[in-house]
């Protein structure tokens, strides 16, 4: 008899631990994909923080050359239409000062800095693409993990009788195959 009753109660504590040890188990995967995700968000956050404002610095800088270009081709153009030589003089001048500002545009950008904003907007934007794209495969990763421990016999039965069930993965939305075009013209 207590042999049998010694045999029953390891039989239960077993099976306790078995049982505590396994949700123990659930608990930290299913954290683990909670935590992936916040780290999704954390990357689309950062991209809905960088694109407006690299996308105004770029417009900033293209603004200022766009007006110092348009500044200058009004003043050539003024010049050529100039009938007499006080009219010429008046657009000579406007050309100088279109072109002193445009050395003041080359002198801050000496290599036409707004390609190399453009350049630095793309190579910003990949990155953080890039970001996302590593954060929601880590996270379908860790949702593979735990969805397989959520199906697999015994743990099936004790992931259904505690609430835990399947997450879902990350999936692209339609239409996401479909490269978004950049458009960064200011004559909108």
């Amino acid at each position: 008899m207590k042999k049998g009753l010694i045999a029953v109660i390891a039989i239960i504590v077993i099976i306790g631990a078995w049982f505590w040890m396994s949700y123990n188990k659930l608990v930290t995967v299913n954290e683990s994909v909670d935590n992936q995700w916040a780290q999704v968000e954390v990357q689309y956050q950062r991209r809905l923080d960088l694109i407006p404002n690299l996308v105004e610095s770029v417009k900033g800088a293209m603004g200022q050359e766009q007006e110092v270009f348009t500044a200058l081709a009004e003043a050539r153009t003024r010049y050529a239409g100039a009938a007499s030589g006080n009219d010429k003089v008046a657009a000579a001048g406007q050309v100088e000062s279109a072109l002193g500002r445009l050395l003041v545009v080359m002198e801050n950008y000496p290599v036409l800095k707004s390609i190399e904003t453009v350049q630095t907007l793309m190579a910003q934007l990949e990155g953080t693409e890039n970001r996302v794209s590593v954060e929601r495969t880590r996270f379908n990763d860790q949702v593979r993990l735990f969805n397989v421990m959520v199906k697999r016999i015994p743990m099936s039965l004790i992931a259904g009788s505690l609430g835990f069930s399947e997450k879902i993965y990350f999936q692209a939305a339609d239409g996401s195959e479909v490269a978004p075009k950049v458009d960064l013209q200011l004559n909108k």
